[in-house]
């Protein structure tokens, strides 16, 4: 029993760390959506901020200012989307996908003096918690960032379904129209959420590049862009279940590695295919209970908003 709990603990451990990236990305575009704006960018929002904040905690020898670089340049691409979308009403699926190609031929061209840099993390631990056994191992030595996504989390339910501006803006994701004969500035308010959500892509890049695998590979996000973009679906749109989906997925990329090590008999490329394979049937089998997404999508979910119609 000793044996097992130490061989679960790194594996938790490892789940959790993993998720984490997948988790603050799916609740930026959480919040996004429920304003009614899909970016599909997600992708190359977090490769670009994965460079940004590798090459900045690089060069100032500060992984602070790294995280803080990552979220300014997703930021700033969110808000090119938002200009391109809120305010010249394109389509909001093509221009994120435009978004998205445009991230990773950025962050490829932008990385290349960062090729074979690697960065030092110090040990991170809960003091007295991270000394529990099994426990602490498992769940209390975590880069700090983790237990500020959990944070963010539970800011976001709480703004969401407690405070008055957190009902307008779900009002926005529901009915535009409607918010803007109330006197709301809809515009604006996308556009706040758009760059919230742009944020929250930017620490998940940022944390690949600086907590995850602490070096810059071209293409590192590999996919977890997509993945939170349907963590949002598979959430149905609740923050809460956006920890319980992240973890999962970060538990299968994790096991998929676990079953390579141990000298499984499989095909990498087969492993490999796990997490994106599970997102599908993931997918599949919410989509196929047409009232459980009617009753939690935004109603309002990709469609533009012109105040002059």
């Amino acid at each position: 029993m000793d044996n097992l709990a130490l061989t679960i603990a790194p594996l938790v451990a490892a789940s959790i760390n993993a998720g984490t990236p997948l988790m603050l990305a799916a609740l930026g575009l959480l919040v996004n959506e429920k304003a009614g704006v899909v970016n599909l960018g997600a992708e190359g929002m977090m490769l670009v901020s994965a460079i940004a904040g590798f090459a900045v905690a690089v060069d100032t020898g500060s992984p602070l200012l790294g995280f803080l670089a990552g979220a300014g340049a997703s930021m700033l691409l969110s808000g090119f989307f938002a200009w391109l979308t809120v305010w010249l009403g394109t389509n909001q699926y093509a221009t994120g996908l435009a978004l998205s190609l445009f991230g990773g031929g950025a962050s490829t061209y932008i990385g290349i003096n960062y090729v074979g840099k690697s960065l030092q993390n110090g040990k991170f631990g809960i003091p007295w918690l991270e000394d529990i056994p099994v426990l602490g191992q498992a769940l209390f030595r975590q880069h700090p960032m983790v237990y500020l996504a959990l944070l963010l989390c539970v800011a976001i339910a709480w703004f969401l379904y407690r405070t008055r501006a957190g009902l307008v803006l779900r009002a926005v994701g529901e009915s535009p129209s409607s918010a803007h004969a109330l006197g709301y500035p809809v515009r604006r308010i996308r556009l706040a959420a758009v760059l919230f959500g742009g944020a929250c892509c930017g620490l998940a890049g940022a944390f690949l590049s600086l907590v995850y695998t602490p070096l810059w590979v071209e293409g590192m996000v590999a996919g977890r862009g997509w993945i939170a973009l349907a963590l949002t679906t598979f959430a149905t749109w609740r923050p809460a279940r956006v920890v319980g989906g992240a973890y999962l997925f970060g538990g299968i990329t994790i096991l998929t590695f676990h079953v390579q090590a141990i000298g499984v008999p499989v095909a990498s490329q087969l492993l490999s295919m796990l997490p994106y394979l599970a997102a599908i049937v993931v997918l599949v089998l919410i989509s196929s209970n047409a009232n459980l997404i009617k009753l939690n999508m935004p109603a309002s979910l990709g469609k533009n908003f012109n105040p002059g119609n």
